[in-house]
């Protein structure tokens, strides 16, 4: 969890005395808690995060609250989920006295594990340990918020963009780009943070597609998983694995025996895979160089002759 402390102070009043003189916090490293010593990156998450006066901000990881009093500025709400009970409370008497105090609601625990409120938008120096899941936690959230704006370990944010045939392309880049329109804003050098973490970090923007795409996502992630097991090799020999071929044979009969159909006496698994990706083309492509079309195209395909991945 990237921890903010801005040397200036990050509000008026009180907040902004309260934001002073605390180097007297053990930050918890096994949370990820780092310090961003620079307000500049402070206040520029902050700016390309569009907030409006009418917003609901939801942000994570809040920390002493620098950021969080820059939006609380800014908007008509900040819900601050914080793990740290110690955070918690400097955060609560950074707000104490002053006109932010009732524009303030902490949720104290883990987000992965905690019903999110509704919010326009999300701000989070986010726990490189929770990425992934944070990711899909907030991209299934309903009803739909404009915008996220994160900040990721690099490799991981660069994962979030890649495209087909890039190096780093894989079933994160595909799930997350189906659901989402993904932006790099600006990379963040770990020399910014005391102490410097291991990695290099990125700011992302997503924007969830609203409408999302008509498609079973757990379905999707199901095909989109054996696909990129072996993200190098064709799909024919991905396809074509014992564990595979046994889990696609048991989700045709339950959905068989589901729609109160017979299995054919002529079934064969693994004949009926293979003429699925011969009448696609996909027989010799790899899964490191499709594209959203191409997985949706192999999705019906399947689903098409009874074959289905949940």
């Amino acid at each position: 969890m990237v921890k903010v402390k801005d040397r200036k102070g990050g509000a008026k009043g009180g907040a902004e005395k309260a934001g002073k003189n605390r180097q007297n916090i053990q930050f918890n490293h096994a949370l990820g808690q780092h310090i961003l010593k620079n307000p500049l990156i402070v206040q520029a998450i902050v700016d390309k995060s569009a907030l409006r006066n009418t917003d609901t901000v939801l942000e994570i990881g809040p920390g002493t609250g620098n950021m969080t009093v820059k939006m609380l500025d800014k908007v008509k709400k900040v819900v601050a989920c914080e793990l740290d009970p110690r955070m918690v409370a400097e955060l609560q008497k950074r707000v104490q006295g002053t006109h932010f105090q009732s524009k303030l609601q902490m949720l104290v625990g883990d987000v992965i594990k905690t019903e999110l409120p509704f919010f326009d938008v999300c701000v989070a120096n986010v726990p490189y340990q929770i990425s992934s899941p944070l990711v899909f936690k907030l991209l299934l959230h309903r009803p739909f918020f404009r915008c996220a704006v994160l900040m990721f370990q690099r490799e991981f944010a660069q994962r979030l963009v890649a495209q087909p045939g890039d190096k780093l392309y894989c079933r994160l880049s595909i799930n997350t780009q189906l659901l989402a329109r993904v932006d790099h804003l600006m990379k963040v050098g770990k020399n910014n943070f005391r102490p410097p973490p291991k990695v290099e970090s990125s700011v992302v923007r997503i924007e969830p597609r609203n409408p999302p795409p008509p498609i079973n996502f757990k379905e999707w992630d199901g095909l989109t998983r054996i696909c990129f097991v072996r993200k190098n090799k064709t799909l024919s020999a991905g396809f074509n694995s014992t564990g595979v071929l046994l889990l696609i044979e048991k989700n045709y009969k339950v959905h068989k025996s589901v729609a109160g159909e017979v299995v054919p006496p002529d079934f064969n698994v693994k004949n009926l895979v293979a003429e699925v990706l011969e009448t696609t083309g996909f027989k010799e492509k790899r899964a490191r160089t499709m594209d959203i079309d191409d997985f949706m195209k192999l999705l019906h395909a399947f689903n098409a002759v009874g074959i289905h991945f949940v």
